[in-house]
């Protein structure tokens, strides 16, 4: 599905006002039942992380974990059965699944009296089973089976979401016989999936890091983002890159040129 800048910036202010978890994910679907929801879903992901990234700092000084740490002690006392993380998280305004990361460092950075490595954290996050302790092993469970944007969860669905248009897109090229083909007019030499949104900041990424690197070595080619895109960056066509939303079916191939060419000398 393909927006202009002027509807996702609607979708992006009010999501300004939710939370990042499936309650939140629920009442933007609901505020926008026009819009498909894989791009809703999309939307609302990629608008999160930009939210994280700008507050990562205030939530990770050594005041605001302890602080963090204290609180969930004292609401488990209290209440060991409460969703205290989760609560604490959306709070404060924190995804979560950081929440519950920030909770479990604090936690083992006390019990082992040295710093946990990423590996160890990672891995307790992916099977909270391995956390020493049954209460907080199922408080950062319930974290991560409730975070709609950050967490193992997240990282497993996206992943496979990736992996199978990738997958559609190969069958559809192995079908049609593509070497290369045009698109409206636009010779196409190299086709990159994205299973997401194409938002301003991350097409911007992309472009720098990704697309204009295959122009350089490949030439001209299409951008599909299955999740649709902002309407406006598809501005970069006369220089060869083309965005889509879908698989182009109105397409002349190699193949085809050549067979028109052929039957026009023989007339």
């Amino acid at each position: 599905m393909i927006l202009s800048r002027a509807q996702y910036g609607q979708i992006s202010r009010y999501l300004e006002r939710l939370r990042p978890n499936r309650q939140g994910l629920k009442l933007l679907m609901e505020q926008f039942p026009s819009q498909s929801q894989s791009t809703l879903l999309s939307i609302f992901s990629l608008e999160y992380q930009k939210r994280m990234k700008r507050t990562h700092a205030r939530h990770h000084t050594t005041e605001a974990c302890e602080t963090y740490y204290q609180r969930y002690l004292s609401g488990v006392m209290n209440n060991a059965a409460a969703p205290v993380l989760f609560e604490l998280a959306n709070e404060m305004d924190l995804a979560p699944s950081l929440m519950a990361r920030i909770v479990l460092e604090k936690f083992l950075q006390e019990r082992e009296q040295i710093m946990p490595s990423k590996p160890v954290i990672n891995g307790m996050l992916r099977d909270p089973s391995q956390i020493p302790d049954r209460v907080l092993a199922n408080q950062v469970y319930q974290c991560t089976v409730n975070d709609s944007c950050y967490g193992p969860l997240v990282d497993c669905i996206k992943h496979a979401i990736g992996q199978e248009h990738e997958i559609l897109l190969r069958e559809k090229l192995q079908r049609k016989g593509l070497s290369f083909l045009v698109v409206e007019g636009h010779v196409i030499h190299w086709i990159e999936s994205k299973a997401s949104f194409g938002d301003e900041y991350s097409h911007q990424c992309y472009l720098q890091d990704q697309f204009w690197s295959y122009w350089n070595r490949f030439g001209p080619g299409l951008v599909i983002y299955w999740c649709g895109f902002i309407e406006e960056l598809d501005c970069h066509r006369n220089r060869g890159i083309i965005l889509k939303d879908c698989f182009p079916e109105d397409i002349v191939t190699l193949h085809c040129t050549m067979a028109n060419t052929e039957r026009g000398r023989d007339r």
